[in-house]
């Protein structure tokens, strides 16, 4: 072969390996890029979880605990009624009231469940903000995979800063770091 078909096909090489190296580290880049965008979407679709389930949670567990209040309120109120009787038949006509009163409101609503209730409502929070949690973690290692691969040495010079901008991690609100105050009002 000539001098010259040989320099020629060293050069092809070199330029066909830089097309491949380009070609990689561009597609690479932009998986990681997807995947970052992808993750954000599952840590925005877990704050609309928890926008949807919270308010109806907490209305169903309000609910509940205002009919056992009235429930409760009722039946205090018919046995409250026992003491201010006077007389035997007094007694006994509200003692037959109370029975009454009570057969049907056990009839209508059998056990008080609004602790429960408020416990069933603790777990599916502590569950919702866990999800979030995992969410924004897997969010920020994705960042980090992508952020890596973009800033490598290599890579650096190949792809455009504008087309693959160094992606932010999630941050916390400021004053995230303090403890809430909780309030039961």
């Amino acid at each position: 072969m000539k001098k010259g078909t040989i320099v020629l096909i060293a050069i092809g090489g070199i330029l066909l390996l830089g097309f491949l190296a380009y070609y990689n580290a561009y597609n690479k880049a932009v998986g990681y890029q997807e995947t970052v965008d992808e993750k954000w979407g599952n840590v925005q679709s877990a704050y609309q979880r928890r926008l949807d389930l919270i308010p109806n949670l907490m209305k169903t567990v309000k609910a509940a605990a205002k009919n056992e209040k009235e429930i409760l309120t009722q039946v205090t109120q018919a046995r409250a009624g026992i003491v201010e009787a006077k007389t035997p038949e007094d007694m006994e006509l509200m003692g037959k009231k109370i029975n009454t009163a009570i057969n049907l409101m056990y009839e209508a609503y059998p056990n008080i469940q609004s602790t429960q209730n408020f416990r069933d409502f603790q777990v599916q929070l502590e569950g919702t903000e866990n999800r979030i949690k995992r969410e924004r973690d897997v969010y920020n290692e994705s960042v980090k995979n992508y952020n890596t691969h973009i800033r490598g040495f290599f890579t650096s010079m190949f792809l455009n800063k504008e087309t693959f901008p160094r992606k932010e991690m999630f941050k916390a609100m400021t004053g995230a770091d303090k403890a809430p105050d909780v309030n039961f009002e």
